[in-house]
């Protein structure tokens, strides 16, 4: 995908971008949206066993790139930490959610709670931290993002665990709206349609999925990390100046559909 920058309104502006795992994550969909409108970039990546696939990508970006792991204690501090030496933090995008695959292929009653738990630790709670440390940094304003899915809305068959967490993120993202607006900061869950990432790919019949949003969506096909990052852009702009606590779908009009 390119590059090239195509109308800087994001210029001197600088993006955190949360979960880029390879060139089919959200996450660089959204890395990419950011870069194409101007803005400095700053990418994590989980462990040494992603470092190859993710170091690349930053580097064609631009990009700064740090480790973080956000159930190891101290990473999420020390990224803000490393962000602190640039004059200014805009725009933050959290994409990274976990749960076992054996109780991702379960039902929720088989849930245990050491999963849940860990579940709701790195895909919600972690949001939550994060808005509290970028908060001090966007000095100017900013936004915040939190990437959900329509099974946090209606039962998603064999989303299971992930569909009350993401519940809670969504929750959580319309009461940081309300505490962060005196800041101008303005904070949204992003509810993409079902795409290929390596993520979705541990959930059960994932196929089916793919097929069945292709077939009941408005406009009839699926849709791309980049529809998610250039949705992100815009309202990472002053375009959106006065959008915050939306769960914004992403999903070809999917979510309309009984």
């Amino acid at each position: 995908m390119s590059t090239e920058t195509v109308h800087p309104i994001l210029a001197g502006k600088r993006a955190l971008v949360v979960g880029v795992a390879n060139e089919h994550s959200i996450a660089y969909g959204c890395a990419l949206a950011f870069r194409k409108l101007g803005a400095e970039l700053t990418l994590t990546y989980l462990n040494d066993k992603a470092l190859p696939h993710v170091a690349p990508l930053a580097e064609a970006l631009g990009a700064e790139l740090l480790p973080l792991d956000v159930e190891q204690p101290g990473q999420l501090e020390a990224v803000f930490e490393a962000l602190a030496r640039h004059s200014r933090l805009d725009i933050a995008v959290h994409s990274i959610a976990f749960a076992p695959k054996a109780d991702l292929q379960g039902g929720l009653l088989d849930c245990s709670r050491e999963c849940f738990l860990r579940a709701m630790d790195i895909s919600c709670h972690s949001f939550v931290r994060m808005a509290r440390l970028a908060a001090p940094l966007m000095t100017e304003g900013g936004s915040l993002f939190a990437m959900s899915y329509h099974g946090a809305r209606q039962v998603v068959p064999n989303y299971d665990v992930m569909g009350p967490v993401k519940a809670a993120l969504e929750a959580s993202c319309r009461y940081l709206a309300h505490e962060l607006g005196p800041k101008g900061i303005r904070v949204h869950a992003i509810s993409p349609g079902p795409l290929k990432t390596r993520a979705a790919s541990g959930l059960k019949d994932f196929d089916l999925l793919l097929a069945d949003a292709v077939a009941r969506a408005p406009l009839g096909e699926l849709v791309d990390i980049l529809d998610v990052g250039n949705t992100c852009a815009y309202l990472a702009t002053d375009y959106a100046r006065r959008l915050t606590g939306s769960t914004v779908y992403v999903d070809g009009g999917l979510n309309i559909i009984a």
